[in-house]
């Protein structure tokens, strides 16, 4: 196992892959160090000397400014280092071609839905319309589990405190997020149920759902029967009975959507879990899927790689306005831009946004940009896609899943239990995490500073995802999880 990492042969800075003792030499390319002070894992050593002022450079990029002289062996954390990143930039385009070679077809055993769409999982969803019904939703997924068998897989209730009280945009994505979710294809049958007074009536919502298979979707008033319990599970049993009568079957890679998403960072995501993720997406992407790559707070200082990804000028543009329209909704409520990374990314040897951010996104890998999705913005076009939404876990990854993920990709240092409303793959940066924390991490991308390479734990992360699409449940299932969050922006009433 390596001591420290050079990621870039332009850094001047280096990445200890485990705590290094105050004295230590290290040997790095053809440079030599001496560790001025206890380096701990995750965190940067300076390989050279770093005046004040001048840039410390990791993945050949800029991740701020020394705050004060550096010597070579030194620490280098937010005690030392500042961000550099300004407000509202201005940016040209600079593409950067990069052609994908076709990969060889591959499949996986997936349910095929009556609009075409292909879905991983089989399961009864209950949707509220608003979150005055969330307990009934409860006692309705708790009763619900007899009606498990076949291929029915589950029966699950997202509950939500929205739906009501709510005004212009922020009830716009309200509506629009429980609308996606509704035909989301994971869900071989959905229950919406509403109280009958809200903002968000099943009236008003079928107009944001469109057409639909009515023996897909039940609707159910709760204000309009004597008991609703009683009616919600005898729609949820015809339900079930149309959805037992979809069987597993052989489905192109070509139709999986995958989101990317990383939290609990530390020091190795943007070395090898991200890296392994973005090598994952090019897979995927030669084999005609689709990857979608969100949390924008954390492209701030990166967004010009992505930007020159984009495969014409109206996505470059439609790039600009995604970063800097989060800025703006930033500025709108006071708050800081770059009020970032969290305390658990410092510890874990995260200094800046920009340090963060280029981490973050290793998950891209180098496919082009294809796409360029608003908030609930289902995803349309094949390839690599931006989506707008925030650095928020539970946020983002739901975000992930109404744009049409059927899977997510989450990696992590520190690790989560968290789930969404689709399966989500917990991947570890390090396997001291993978050993400690076994019933959250489904992949240890760790070995990567062990004894595999990017590319062989990238094929081996391509083949589970195949076996998650074909009915593996990751560790969050096996715990009984799911979860929903919807992006709060705006008053309430």
């Amino acid at each position: 196992m390596q001591d420290v990492i050079k990621i870039n042969q332009e850094d001047n800075a280096a990445v200890a892959l485990r705590p290094i003792a105050k004295g230590e030499t290290l040997v790095i390319g053809d440079v030599t160090v001496t560790a001025l002070e206890e380096i701990p894992q995750g965190h940067k050593v300076a390989l050279k000397p770093i005046g004040a002022g001048e840039e410390v450079v990791k993945y050949g990029y800029r991740i701020g400014f020394a705050k004060e002289d550096i010597p070579q062996g030194g620490w280098i954390h937010v005690h030392n280092l500042k961000t550099a990143l300004g407000d509202l930039l201005t940016y040209e385009y600079e593409p950067v071609r990069g052609d994908m070679a076709k990969g060889e077809p591959a499949v996986f055993q997936g349910y095929r839905r009556s609009d075409g769409r292909a879905g991983v999982r089989n399961e009864l969803w209950i949707i509220p319309t608003v979150g005055c019904v969330n307990s009934i939703a409860k006692a309705l997924e708790k009763d619900g589990q007899k009606l498990i068998g076949g291929s029915l897989e589950e029966v699950v209730a997202f509950p939500h405190p929205y739906g009501c009280s709510q005004m212009g945009d922020d009830q716009e994505y309200t509506r629009t997020v429980l609308a996606d979710m509704i035909h989301h294809p994971n869900a071989g049958g959905v229950l919406v149920l509403g109280l009958g007074c809200e903002n968000s009536n099943i009236p008003v919502l079928k107009e944001y759902i469109g057409e639909y298979d009515e023996n897909r979707v039940k609707f159910l008033q709760c204000q309009d029967v004597e008991d609703e319990h009683e009616a919600a599970m005898a729609l949820l049993g015809e339900l079930a009975d149309y959805a037992k009568g979809f069987e597993r079957e052989p489905i192109d890679a070509g139709e999986l959507v995958i989101g990317m998403k990383c939290g609990g960072s530390d020091g190795l995501s943007g070395i090898t879990a991200n890296p392994v993720v973005g090598a994952f997406s090019d897979i995927l992407i030669s084999k005609g899927g689709t990857t979608i790559l969100t949390e924008v707070p954390e492209m701030f200082g990166a967004e010009t790689i992505l930007m020159n990804r984009c495969e014409n000028e109206e996505l470059f543009h439609k790039t600009v306005d995604l970063i800097n329209d989060f800025k703006n909704y930033f500025t709108s409520h006071n708050q800081t831009i770059y009020e970032n990374p969290s305390p658990g990314n410092k510890k874990g040897g995260i200094s800046t946004l920009e340090d963060k951010s280029l981490g973050c996104t290793q998950k891209s890998g180098s496919a082009p940009v294809r796409g360029v999705l608003s908030y609930g913005e289902p995803v349309k076009t094949k390839g690599l896609n931006l989506l707008s939404a925030p650095g928020n876990d539970l946020v983002a990854s739901t975000a992930l899943a109404v744009s049409g993920a059927q899977i997510v990709l989450f990696t992590t240092g520190r690790g989560t239990p968290f789930a969404s409303p689709v399966p989500t793959v917990k991947i570890s940066s390090n396997s001291a995490l993978a050993g400690k924390k076994n019933n959250w991490i489904d992949f240890n991308a760790g070995q990567m500073v062990e004894d595999k390479s990017k590319e062989e734990l990238a094929g081996e992360l391509f083949d589970y995802v195949l076996q998650v699409a074909s009915g593996r449940k990751v560790k969050a299932e096996e715990a009984g999880f799911h979860d929903m969050a919807i992006f709060k922006q705006g008053v309430t009433l």
